[in-house]
């Protein structure tokens, strides 16, 4: 039978695959695909016996290797009893109470309008700070009501498009409407004394201050951020001393560590008790006399000096 020129086929091939040939390729591609997307080890219903064979708890189907279950398991049969289990236990499972989620009811009152205030802009002569000083007026206040204030960031408010150089200052109290200011976005210095409110129960007004810090400021706080470098251990090797002009330096020595030993002016000290200086009033003790050789060596001229040619140099070797 010729398999290559029947219908369906292409020259060069061994004709059209019959349906096993298809179904053992889709097979094999599934198991690939689950072999890289799934982890055999965190299934709850894969199973290795003691023959060392597969198998699955879900199914009670026998495998003789992981890709063989991997099939499995993207197969009609195992899906359904997937399902089929997921509602058992949803039937059987307790019901737990869904967490009350707490529940904070706005506070309801009759708001009689805004507080009259007062901006002041201040500058420091001494530090070049620029500040602000806010007086809200609050006189018919609830009693016992004190005055609260926060910063927020523009991303916060919904009533304009969000600005990154700008952030706003809010005041609220009770009965009035909560007022905000609109304010550059820079850095607050939070010194308590440039950082302040007060409230004055006599004339009910809230006064509240703040300064913007300068780039002076910010630069010394970084500065102060960095770790401080590191003292030098007191075992440490000291850095040998300059060297001496005139003296050589001394041969390294080899088996020891660290730096040489300082090097000493003049010759070294004799070993022995040196002599005791002669007392206060009293001539230096007269020297012995001088040795023979000694004597005739310093009272001999010294040699002429030679009259000799000088030798002729080397012949060149070519």
């Amino acid at each position: 039978m010729d398999f290559q020129n029947r219908a369906g086929g292409k020259t060069g091939t061994g004709g059209v695959a019959s349906a096993s040939d298809a179904n053992r390729e889709r097979r094999e591609r599934l198991r690939q695909l689950a072999l890289e997307t799934i982890d055999i080890n965190k299934d709850p219903y894969f199973m290795k016996n003691h023959l060392g064979s597969y198998e699955c708890k879900l199914c009670l189907t026998l495998h003789n290797n992981e890709g063989s279950y991997l099939a499995h398991t993207q197969g009609k049969k195992h899906q359904a009893n997937l399902g089929r289990r997921a509602a058992k236990d949803a039937m059987t499972a307790p019901a737990q109470p869904a967490p009350e989620k707490i529940k904070i009811d706005p506070k309801k009152f009759v708001k009689i309008g805004r507080p009259g205030y007062k901006v002041t802009k201040q500058r420091d002569p001494a530090t070049t700070q620029q500040s602000l000083l806010f007086q809200v007026d609050y006189p018919e206040i609830v009693e016992g009501v004190i005055p609260r204030h926060r910063f927020m960031a523009a991303y916060e408010q919904k009533m304009e498009p969000p600005d990154r150089q700008w952030q706003y200052l809010l005041f609220a109290a009770e009965p009035y409407e909560t007022i905000a200011f609109k304010v550059p976005s820079r850095e607050v210095d939070k010194d308590p004394l440039k950082l302040w409110t007060h409230w004055n129960k006599e004339t009910k007004q809230f006064f509240l201050q703040f300064a913007y810090k300068v780039e002076s400021q910010k630069s010394e706080e970084e500065a102060r951020t960095v770790a401080p470098p590191s003292l030098p251990a007191a075992n440490m090797a000291r850095p040998p001393p300059p060297p001496i002009p005139g003296m050589r330096p001394p041969p390294p020595m080899e088996g020891i560590r660290g730096p040489p030993p300082p090097m000493m002016r003049g010759p070294p000290p004799p070993m022995g008790m040196p002599p005791r200086p002669p007392p206060m009033g009293m001539p230096p003790p007269p020297r012995g006399p001088m040795p023979p050789q000694m004597a005739s060596r310093m009272s001999m001229p010294p040699p002429p000096p030679s009259r000799l040619p000088a030798p002729p140099p080397p012949p060149v070797v070519s």
